[in-house]
């Protein structure tokens, strides 16, 4: 039977552990854009091999919003007592416990110069030790079985160290790129260096217990590896690679391999036609499940990940998971910004079934799989998304995070056999009690071609029957994403200035089906514009919506669909398009990733100029008549600036149109997401600032002609 980590009985055993949460304030208020620097995130949750305890890594804001703050944390797992601090910060993150349960090792970043580094901490007491010491640092730690060794995967070079290090150091370095790849820049990242490659590296644990043990490097070569799993009897380490030198030119392929844990030979142990992610070893050691997909014959522009399991090196595809998709797939702008986490795949202790998240139609939940037949049921269910979660091994209990519509992510425990799920902690709480939310209303309406299109309606928290109210249509990126029942800040500071938020998932979005997500090749944008336009025409329909004052924004590919929106359309009285796309060859050109492989495009745009120009917004740019606020991030290399707001910018400029840029120094592709505190703040606070402007005729001064 599911079990809803948000049922009545959840929430009630929730108030039963009440002296972990203040009391609710008895005087309320509307959310704000500022109340983002008051958020805490829980992140990373790791369970200890018995049971008993999570760890996991608090984040929150520091240095007046200028950066973020990590933590690692304890809980016990029965939720009786509150959490313990484990270590002081302010960048420590990346939790995992020995096999013996006694210690933990975490990732430890120094100063803002230094690369992260491994530290043990034993559970006992006393101060951390650094276990690592590499010049680029170390990966997460992978525990052997036994324990006494730990893997990880660094970039550090032999020239990084010892005598070649400093003979190197006396030599000027140039500081010129020379590129030779067609991907040579990262939007996280930056520049890439194209002479480094992840590899694999095991240390000792007990090896100089008074400094940094000495590791060992098990992979050469320039190929990356990642994915690091010891084999059940510790003697071999799998892992995951594409072993190809420009991997674009080729439809995505990755394989599993492994290497001797004393070192030796890479051999390849599962060879599929298509990616393969998340390998992990049965509890015997002979088989593995992953999930991954078998290239179609023709490139698509999304296909949908499924459960494989592997014996003697022969993949058996397992699933068939129709609208579902693989992992935690409902998106956000408050998942953790820092500390991570991730949605392995848990066996269990037969191996007869796995259990893993999923996400249909806007939720996830986590779902048992029978390895012989396929069989899929619910282990959670819910109008929530699992954020992040570990098992314990064979997978009796769960360390889970969790968000849902009016809650930004608290960590749980769960039995999957049964039993209501356990709150352990309550870090926004005390916040969220002085403030009045907006409960978000799941819709769905037909659009044109009679497809059912779902949407979440968000309405001010004092929404009056029979009164108008301006409308902001909001747009999610990917293409291949989705909206669903998450904490959305965005949507719920619009609604507290007065805005109804219309958040529709078109066609292109995911959980869907592969069908659904996919219909969009080579059409996009297009007949996603129209789902979104039927959506905004049925909330009219409704009776308390301004058709004198829609507002429409969105970022990325929404951003796209924004400025698409403004040339196909006069109806919108105001837009804000944010990282968006407005000349899709100059952006095929100058992105940090390719479209090589005929993914969107059937063809480079040299080859097909017309097909770019007629996709590609600026192409209709003396159309506009919308007041258009474009917000960029200086360092954003996934959309470009110069393929978009720039282009969208000047244009208008030269036609002495309404428009206004908002440029953020250092920010990528992730300013909503993950970017400085403070620019994540202001970034909100110009659209709805720019929305009062047009919507509701409120003087703001700023954005006048200087």
């Amino acid at each position: 039977m599911g079990r809803s980590l948000r049922s009545p009985r959840a929430l009630a055993l929730a108030c039963a552990f009440a002296f972990l949460a203040p009391a609710a304030s008895a005087q309320t208020r509307t959310i704000t854009a500022q109340d983002l620097l008051r958020f805490h995130w829980v992140a990373d949750p790791q369970i200890s091999p018995d049971g008993s305890q999570a760890a996991y890594v608090l984040v929150g804001v520091t240095d007046k919003g200028k950066r973020y703050e990590t933590s690692v944390w304890v809980v016990a797992a029965d939720g009786k007592s509150a959490p313990r601090r484990l270590t002081s910060g302010p960048r420590d993150g990346s939790p995992r416990w020995a096999p013996d349960g006694k210690t933990l090792a975490f990732l430890r970043v120094a100063s803002d110069t230094a690369p992260p580094q491994i530290y043990l901490l034993s559970l006992a007491g006393g101060e951390p030790r650094p276990l690592t010491d590499l010049a680029k640092g170390a990966s997460p730690a992978v525990w052997s079985p036994s324990g006494k060794s730990i893997a990880f995967a660094s970039t550090t070079l032999p020239t990084d160290t010892g005598a070649a290090s400093r003979s190197d150091s006396a030599k000027e370095k140039s500081d010129v790129h020379v590129i030779t790849r067609a991907e040579y820049r990262s939007n996280d990242e930056g520049w890439t260096d194209p002479t480094r490659h992840s590899h694999i590296w095991v240390t000792d644990v007990e090896a100089g217990r008074d400094r940094p043990s000495p590791a060992r490097q098990l992979t050469f070569g320039e190929y990356d590896e990642e994915g690091l799993k010891w084999s059940p009897d510790g003697d071999r380490i799998t892992f995951i690679s594409d072993r190809v030198p420009e991997p674009y030119y080729n439809p995505p392929d990755a394989d599993v391999y492994a290497v001797p844990a004393a070192g030796g030979s890479i051999e390849k142990i599962i060879d599929i036609d298509g990616p393969i992610g998340g390998a992990v070893p049965s509890p015997d050691g002979k088989a593995f499940a992953f999930a991954g997909w078998i290239n179609p014959k023709q490139q698509q522009s999304f296909t949908e990940a499924n459960l494989f399991v592997a014996t003697g090196g022969a993949a058996r595809q397992v699933t068939h998971l129709g609208d579902a998709e693989v992992g935690s797939g409902v998106i956000g702008d408050q998942r953790p910004p820092r500390g991570g986490g991730g949605s392995p795949i848990i066996w269990s202790a037969d191996g007869r079934t796995l259990i893993m998240a999923l996400t249909e139609h806007g939720r996830s939940n986590l779902a048992r799989i029978d390895v012989a037949t396929g069989k899929v049921e619910p282990v959670t269910t819910g109008a929530h998304a699992v954020l992040a979660y570990t098992a314990t091994p064979g997978g009796s209990r769960f360390a889970v995070t969790i968000s849902d519509a009016e809650h930004i992510g608290d960590l749980y425990t769960l039995d999957p056999a049964g039993g209501a799920p356990v709150q352990l902690t309550h870090v926004n709480d005390s916040l969220f009690a002085t403030l009045r939310l907006s409960e978000p209303e799941r819709i769905t309406y037909r659009s044109f071609d009679g497809k059912t299109i779902e949407a979440w309606l968000v309405k001010p928290p004092d929404f009056t029957p029979g009164r108008k109210y301006p409308l902001i249509l909001n747009i999610h990126g990917g293409p291949h994403s989705a909206y669903g029942e998450t904490f959305f800040h965005e949507f719920q500071v619009m609604a507290a200035r007065g805005y109804v938020v219309l958040a529709p998932n078109p066609r292109g979005s995911t959980s869907y089906g592969e069908s659904f997500a996919n219909i969009i090749q080579y059409r996009y944008p297009g007949d996603d514009y129209k789902d979104l336009m039927i959506g905004v025409d049925t909330l009219i329909k409704r009776g308390y919506i301004d058709e004198k004052r829609l507002g429409v924004t969105g970022g990325s590919g929404g951003g796209l669909l924004t400025n698409w929106t403004v040339t196909q359309t006069t109806r919108f009285a105001a837009a804000v398009s944010q990282r968006s796309i407005a000349d899709w060859a100059a952006w095929w050109y100058t992105a940090d990733f390719t479209l090589f492989i005929p993914a969107w495009f059937r063809s480079p745009p040299f080859q097909d100029p017309q097909d770019y120009a007629r996709r590609s917004p600026i192409t209709y740019i003396a159309r506009v008549t919308t007041p258009l606020m474009l917000i960029e991030g200086e360092a954003d290399s996934r959309t470009p600036s110069g393929s978009g707001g720039m282009t969208m910018f000047r244009a208008l400029k030269a036609m002495h149109k309404t428009t206004v840029m908002v440029s953020f120094p250092g920010e990528t592709h992730e300013l909503s997401r993950s970017g400085k505190p403070v620019h994540r703040v202001e970034r909100l606070e110009h659209i709805i600032a720019w929305f009062d402007k047009y919507l509701q005729n409120k003087q703001v001064a700023r954005y006048d002609q200087q």
